[in-house]
């Protein structure tokens, strides 16, 4: 079993890549916290147990720039120490940037750090990779902080207007597929000092800018599912948006249409073609208890009573929702959540759910979870 530490793993790609580790069975993931690198002996602790580092930890932005470059040199430098001590020789992966490239001191502090970590490596023989990544966006991106796509998320949901300062063409990758690379460098080992991430699409910012739009435009003003294609930038983007939504958006009520024969109820309007089933529940019975990392579903019950329960990967949050088939509505499941559905009435419960992509066996998406850990 392979033993593989995360530092930075609170952070943005960090969290990303502990969750996506973690349904492995044959990785066991040593735990971090920001303290260890204020304690030689947890830190020491942490590096002797691992296989595998990889030193995501740092500091993107401040208001003073000289904190920004002493942080960054510091966390290296304090591993380097811990490595030195223990005498350890772990494979080390270092996350660096495209900012190299630039004249800015986030740039010099990361490869300031990723040499240092190479004439580390090389002089105790060990396996090193330093990473050049381009701008990585994907869910649960902090706003003003990791990339100017969260940020322009999180205003348009929050109903405020986006500035574009600088529109020029960015590389872009979604985090889903940086941390595929990541994986594929744990697991074919090969000392390589530069390792360039390729960008998986250069995209203006205006361009990003005017499908967030059209997101809110459809998703949140309509309350349709945009057209997308699976495993798309698209689809990648929207996943992106929907992880700033607030959780008080949900649930939501469909517009019931009633006269002398009964209702009707539009359930879906969607751009995207999918899958549709239904299931019936007896009272008392949970289902689910999973999470996907890439699919949109949808929830709708439209007769009996259900509570919907979601819980973030990683997280002890629990959220519920309370929906009623006497008052149809639906709840969409976000990414990275654990959810199920429980029947707390007294009748059968009926449920429709829909997916944007047709189950497939050998690629399900599909990852069991309790809700209540």
């Amino acid at each position: 079993m392979k033993k593989i530490g995360i530092t930075g793993v609170n952070g943005f790609v960090g969290q990303h890549l502990f969750n996506t580790l973690l349904q492995n069975k044959n990785i066991s993931l040593i735990p971090f916290q920001r303290d260890f690198f204020d304690d030689e002996s947890k830190m020491d602790d942490f590096v002797k147990n691992c296989d595998v580092i990889v030193h995501l930890a740092g500091l993107n932005r401040s208001n003073d720039e000289e904190v920004i470059f002493n942080v960054n040199i510091s966390l290296t430098k304090t591993l380097i120490s811990s490595l030195n001590r223990t005498k350890s020789k772990p494979h080390i992966i270092f996350a660096s940037s495209t900012q190299e490239y630039m004249n800015n001191v986030y740039g010099k502090s990361k490869k300031t750090a990723r040499l240092n970590l190479k004439d580390w490596a090389l002089l105790n023989k060990s396996i090193f990779n330093g990473l050049i990544i381009p701008n990585v966006f994907g869910t649960f991106g902090v706003p003003f902080y990791n990339s100017f796509i969260s940020t322009f998320a999180h205003q348009l949901i929050n109903n405020e207007v986006p500035v574009i300062h600088n529109d020029s063409e960015v590389n872009l990758i979604y985090v889903d597929e940086l941390i595929s690379d990541i994986i594929n460098i744990i697991n074919n080992p090969n000392f390589n000092d530069f390792h360039q991430i390729k960008h998986t699409n250069t995209k203006m910012v205006s361009e990003v800018l005017e499908l967030l739009k059209s997101f809110k435009n459809e998703y949140l003003d309509k309350g349709q599912i945009p057209r997308l294609e699976l495993n798309s930038f698209e689809l990648n983007l929207f996943n992106t948006f929907r992880s700033h939504i607030p959780k008080t958006y949900f649930p939501r009520n469909f517009t019931k249409h009633t006269d002398d024969r009964g209702s009707f109820v539009e359930i879906m309007r969607a751009g995207a073609g999918g899958q549709s089933s239904y299931s019936t529940t007896v009272p008392g019975i949970t289902r689910g208890d999973h999470y996907h990392s890439r699919k949109i579903e949808r929830f709708a019950v439209i007769s009996g009573k259900a509570s919907i329960k979601l819980r973030k990967v990683n997280s002890d949050e629990v959220i519920e929702y309370t929906l009623d088939g006497e008052s149809p509505s639906y709840v969409d499941m976000p990414v990275w959540y654990t959810h199920n559905i429980t029947n707390i009435g007294n009748s059968e419960l009926i449920t429709l759910f829909w997916i944007n992509e047709p189950y497939n066996e050998e690629d399900s998406d599909t990852y069991f979870m309790k809700v209540k850990a």
